[in-house]
């Protein structure tokens, strides 16, 4: 099945795509769903600002845009005179201009929402990662899943209780789960993700932040949310980013 990623890509291209893997993906997930409505309502406000009727499309002076008057007309003007422009014409170029700033807005702000979608929908598929538990997984086996990433992980960072190698958006990506004193904190490093600055999110019962790592993608960190509050959250993504050594 398609993750948002890929589903806002296909609907910012067409958002009236009838594809039947589109349309499970919607009916799955409320935000894409939400998604598509706000994508829907701009497309219809743009039609109706770019449809003009045949009775606008007047020369001035009465006559209509290729049609012919008398023979005997003929219509000497003294000066040439200022056009101007009529209001249903500006208001059409403000609503176009208004429609085109709404897409740019949502094209701008899909890719932060749907990589945190794809964050929190991946929480779905690994259940049993969130245990609470003392017992760290192996070091070689914890090795295993980041040498890919060509990173180690101090001690400092906590108890890893589960890691594994997934995939997400095409890559393999190592899902990390530390032991804190909030509980089970879900790290994913994304090497192949990159953010400009801090990204909280709050959605779907999970609350958490992707951390830009300079020269190394990002870092998402996520828990449940009745688990503590963003701060809490945002405090350990800084105590795992600091305790990454990168090996290349």
């Amino acid at each position: 099945m398609i993750n948002c990623a890929e589903y806002r890509r296909a609907v910012l291209a067409d958002p009236r795509d009838a594809d039947a893997e589109l349309a499970r993906h919607r009916e799955s997930c409320a935000e894409c769903s939400a998604y598509t409505e706000r994508l829907l309502r701009f497309e219809g406000k743009l039609a109706r600002a770019m449809r003009v009727s045949p009775r606008d499309a007047v020369a001035p002076g009465g006559a209509a845009f290729g049609g012919a008057g008398p023979a005997d007309a003929v219509v000497i003007p003294l000066r040439p005179r200022r056009q101007r422009v009529p209001r249903r014409w500006l208001a059409m170029a403000a609503s176009v201009l208004l429609g085109l700033g709404i897409a740019g807005g949502l094209w701008l702000a899909a890719p932060h929402t749907s990589l945190a979608a794809a964050v929190v929908a991946h929480m779905a598929g690994e259940p049993q990662a969130w245990a609470r538990t003392n017992l760290p997984v192996p070091a070689p086996e914890l090795d295993f899943v980041l040498r890919n990433t060509h990173m180690r992980l101090r001690p400092d960072a906590g108890i890893v209780s589960y890691a594994q190698s997934c995939a997400f958006r095409g890559y393999r990506v190592p899902h990390l789960v530390v032991q804190t004193g909030m509980g089970p904190v879900t790290v994913m490093v994304l090497v192949h993700e990159s953010v400009s600055k801090p990204a909280p999110f709050d959605e779907e019962g999970y609350r958490g932040v992707i951390l830009p790592v300079s020269g190394h993608g990002s870092l998402a960190v996520l828990a449940k949310d009745q688990s503590g509050d963003l701060a809490s959250v945002e405090k350990i993504a800084a105590q795992v980013r600091a305790a990454i050594e990168w090996t290349g």
